[in-house]
């Protein structure tokens, strides 16, 4: 199986990276970023493609996508006019490849309760990325491609794994979780490209439930 990860520098994709090598010999990665030498310790292995790339220029995304199965799409998309997010579906369609996992936000479906819900909402939309992260969602949905969106929780460091789903019509379930957390979802996709198909799940560490702040 051959993975494309789109942002592969960014710290979930390193430690999805990381897992597949040490676990599944039988998963071809193409790792497309820009400044792709920050890649050169991996370069090198036979199991690993590195490509140097713009992810919004659609030719440099187009010749990526070639001979792909899957692919991971580590960043969200806060361009303008969800850039991103139509190239990639565009350039993937050019490719005839279907399945895309994609990362996006908690919130964008007015999901979270309570007071962190409301915090959270506001935070997506003092910042400028709420309306582009809903688009991108909406994009991904009627694209007709097979895809999972994960909406990410905020983020921390720790070393763990643990994480529960939620799926689009359910209450988002925690505040927090742990990039490891992440990591560990995208491979086993990557190694059950069935798990979670067409779906768009909430991913978050749910004895932080509750809380009405992130954990870090």
């Amino acid at each position: 199986m051959n993975l494309l990860v789109l942002g592969a520098y960014g710290q979930i994709a390193r430690l999805v990276e990381d897992r597949i090598l040490k676990e599944d010999t039988n998963i071809k990665l193409t790792l497309f970023l820009r400044n792709s030498s920050r890649l050169n310790d991996l370069e090198k292995l036979p199991q690993v493609t590195v490509i140097d790339g713009d992810i919004e220029n659609y030719a440099d995304l187009t010749a990526a996508m070639k001979g792909q199965d899957m692919v991971y799409v580590a960043t969200v998309d806060h361009s303008s006019n969800n850039i991103v997010t139509k190239n990639i579906i565009k350039a993937m369609k050019e490719n005839n490849v279907s399945r895309v996992v994609f990362s996006n936000i908690l919130g964008i479906y007015d999901e979270v309760p309570g007071e962190f819900g409301r915090w959270n909402y506001e935070m997506g939309v003092s910042s400028g990325i709420i309306k582009e992260a809903i688009n991108s969602d909406k994009l991904l949905e009627e694209s007709g491609l097979d895809y999972t969106t994960l909406r990410l929780p905020w983020l921390n460091d720790r070393d763990e794994v643990k994480y529960s789903l939620t799926h689009k019509n359910e209450k988002y379930v925690g505040v927090s979780g742990s990039r490891k957390s992440i990591a560990d979802l995208v491979v086993r996709i990557a190694k059950n490209p069935n798990f979670l198909i067409n779906d768009s799940v909430g991913v978050a560490d749910p004895d932080t439930q509750g809380l009405d702040r992130p954990v870090y």
